[in-house]
C-alpha cells in the first residue's frame, strides 16, 4: 500500500481490481473535513454513495464538512457524463481530515498516487509506489494500519459506515444505515459477493417472486413445498426454475440467503446459538456445517476475525 506520513496519520487507500476508494485520517477534531478526488471518467456512485453517508451522519448529529476536489480545479464528467462542479483543485487545499479517492476504470494509477500526495498539502510519501499495492479481489474493504482500500461502487458505501461508526459508534452508525436503507452491515474482510447478488435477478417473473420472499424473510417457513405452493406449481417444477436460472436448488438458495444473514448477525454482535436461530437455521449444528463448507471456519472463528470490533486488517 502507499506508504503517507505527515502530521497526523493518515486514513487513506483507494484500490481494487477495477478501482476503489481512499480515504485519510483525522488531524483536528471539528469540523472532520472529508475531501472527495474526483476526475473525469469516475463513477458518480462512488462520489455520492460515500459523501450521503457522511451527509445523512451530520443529520444523526456528526459534524462533517464534505467538499469535492479535482487534480486542476475544475470541473469534471462522471462516467455517464454527469457533470461534476467541484470546490477546489487537489493540489492546493489544505490536507483533510479524511481523503477519498472515488473509483473509476480509466484514473492512472501514478496519477493517482501524485494526486493523493498533493491533495494532502504537507503529507509526503516515503513509498507511494501504486503499483505495490495488494488487491483483495474478494473483500468488501481491506485495511492496512491507517490505511483503507474499498472495492468500488457499494463497497465505499459499506467503508464509510465503517468510517463513522469509528468516528460516533454503532449506534449513530446504526441509525445512518436506517435512514438510507442499507445492510448494515458488512463486514470489510467478507466476500463481497452475497448469495443473493451473485447474478443477475431471475427472468422469470414466478421466481423473482420466490427469490424476494426469501431474502425479505430468510428465517421464515421456506420448505420446498411450502415456496412451490405460493406460485400454485408442483415442486418439481420450482426446482427446475431454480435450476435453470440460478443454478442451485430451492433448498440451497435458502441456506445462502440464511448463511447471509447469519454472518450479518454474527458482525453485530450476536452469538452462534443466537445468529443461527435468528437466521432461521434448526439448531447452532447446521449453522456451523454452513460456515465450515462456506468459509473453512466456524461461525465463532469468522466473528472473531471479520466482526465489528475486529475489521480485516491487510496485514
Amino acid at each position: 500500500m502507499p506508504n503517507i506520513e505527515g502530521p497526523a496519520p493518515p486514513r487513506s487507500g483507494h484500490e481494487s481490481p477495477e478501482f476503489g476508494q481512499a480515504v485519510s485520517v483525522r488531524t483536528s477534531p471539528h469540523p472532520h473535513r472529508v475531501a472527495v478526488l474526483v476526475y473525469d471518467g469516475v463513477k458518480l456512485l462512488d462520489v455520492a454513495g460515500p459523501a450521503e453517508v457522511f451527509a445523512e451522519a451530520n443529520r444523526c448529529g456528526a459534524d462533517y464538512q464534505i467538499v469535492l476536489l479535482s487534480p486542476t480545479g475544475a470541473g469534471v464528467a462522471s462516467s455517464i457524463g454527469i457533470k461534476i462542479s467541484v470546490d477546489g483543485d487537489a493540489g492546493s487545499e489544505p490536507a483533510p481530515d479524511t481523503f477519498l479517492v472515488a473509483g473509476g476504470d480509466i484514473y492512472p494509477r501514478t496519477a493517482i498516487a501524485r494526486d493523493l500526495v498533493e491533495a494532502t498539502g504537507t503529507l509526503a510519501t516515503r513509498s507511494a509506489r501504486v503499483g505495490s499495492i495488494r488487491v483483495e479481489p474478494d473483500s468488501i474493504y481491506v485495511r492496512d494500519g491507517t490505511t483503507y482500500t474499498s472495492a468500488g461502487v457499494s463497497a465505499g458505501i459499506d467503508l464509510a459506515l465503517a468510517l463513522v461508526e469509528e468516528d460516533h459508534g454503532p449506534d449513530l452508525t446504526r441509525d445512518v444505515a436506517r435512514r438510507l436503507v442499507v445492510y448494515l452491515q458488512r463486514a470489510g474482510g467478507q466476500s463481497q459477493f452475497s448469495a443473493p447478488l451473485q447474478g443477475p435477478p431471475p427472468r422469470t417473473p414466478a421466481l423473482r417472486r420466490i427469490v424476494d420472499l426469501v431474502t425479505a424473510d430468510p428465517a421464515g417457513k421456506h420448505s420446498l413445498a411450502e415456496l412451490a405452493g405460493h406460485l400454485n406449481v408442483s415442486p418439481r417444477h420450482l426446482t427446475r426454475l431454480f435450476r435453470t436460472e440460478l443454478s442451485t436448488t430451492p433448498a440451497q438458495y435458502v441456506e445462502l440467503v440464511r448463511f447471509d444473514m447469519a454472518k450479518a448477525l454474527l458482525d453485530q454482535g450476536h452469538n452462534a446459538t443466537q445468529a443461527a436461530s435468528l437466521a432461521g437455521f434448526p439448531s447452532y449444528e447446521s449453522l456451523r456445517r454452513v460456515f465450515v463448507r462456506e468459509l473453512s471456519m466456524s461461525p465463532a472463528a469468522c466473528q472473531r476475525r471479520f466482526g465489528t470490533a475486529h475489521r480485516a486488517d491487510a496485514g
